[in-house]
């Protein structure tokens, strides 16, 4: 055989290799979430559940894979997805331009207002920059609401704590650490419903800039598997369509998340 030809076959095999790689056959798919993110993750008696979690599980369905969970903390979440810890992230992680450069993301699964909340004895009823100078403002760290405190109401004189899960940023403002905490309304509505939000409120307007808070949010996975981003896609289109992610968003909200 001669060296042309011998190169010629490596190329070949290379190439079937690649091929090959590219189109794994997905039986089982890992997924990540936080678990600490009610009402979409958490952990009630050992076992995850949540929004993200049946949006998920019926995802797996209609792909006729196998859905495993691991429960991951928000600040690596990202980081145990390139290393291979699971296959794609389910946990209200939003599409924004910044996390694009790391990981691929499904189509929306659905798409929720930021705003602040507020003690009930405080007189903030403006929530622009320049209303919040001076103030000390929370929210979860590594988020696009921290993005969003620490690139604009930072910068025009607030100060701003992160915190590592909501409910600490959470327990702060009840407790008259923070002057206001900025989330996602339904976070925030679902703690507010409760007996340990009781103490606070929403204030100020609702903040959809896609330039911080992204596209929606979106399942989560590696710029490798392209082919899982399709199956993903196909999916929720399909969920939407027949009737279950209806029946999914009725069980947690009274009104379309989507």
């Amino acid at each position: 055989m001669s060296l042309v030809t011998r190169f010629a076959a490596a190329a070949i095999m290379v190439v079937a290799a690649v091929g090959g790689a590219s189109a794994k056959e997905w039986k089982t798919v890992r997924i990540g979430t936080e678990g600490a993110y009610p009402p979409f993750n958490y952990v009630e008696n050992n076992e995850l559940k949540g929004f993200d979690i049946d949006i998920a599980k019926a995802l797996c369905a209609k792909m006729k894979v196998e859905c495993t969970f691991v429960a991951q903390d928000w600040d690596g979440i990202i980081p145990a997805l390139l290393a291979g810890k699971y296959d794609a992230i389910a946990a209200s992680m939003s599409i924004t331009e910044e996390r694009q450069k790391q990981i691929d993301f499904s189509k929306k699964y659905y798409k929720t207002p930021a705003t602040f909340a507020v003690r009930k004895d405080s007189k903030i009823t403006e929530t622009s920059p320049a209303a919040l100078k001076g103030k000390v403002l929370g929210a979860q760290g590594s988020t696009i609401h921290s993005n969003y405190l620490e690139d604009v109401y930072a910068k025009a004189g607030a100060e701003v704590k992160l915190y590592g899960k909501q409910d600490e940023a959470n327990l702060d403002l009840a407790n008259g650490r923070l002057d206001a905490i900025l989330a996602d309304k339904v976070v925030l509505l679902e703690w507010l419903n409760s007996k340990d939000g009781a103490c606070c409120k929403f204030t100020g307007a609702e903040y959809t800039d896609a330039k911080y808070f992204g596209e929606g949010v979106g399942v989560g996975i590696r710029k490798d598997d392209a082919d899982l981003v399709a199956m993903f896609n196909k999916a929720i289109d399909e969920i939407l369509a027949d009737g279950t992610y209806k029946a999914i968003n009725d069980k947690y909200f009274p009104f379309s998340v989507y």
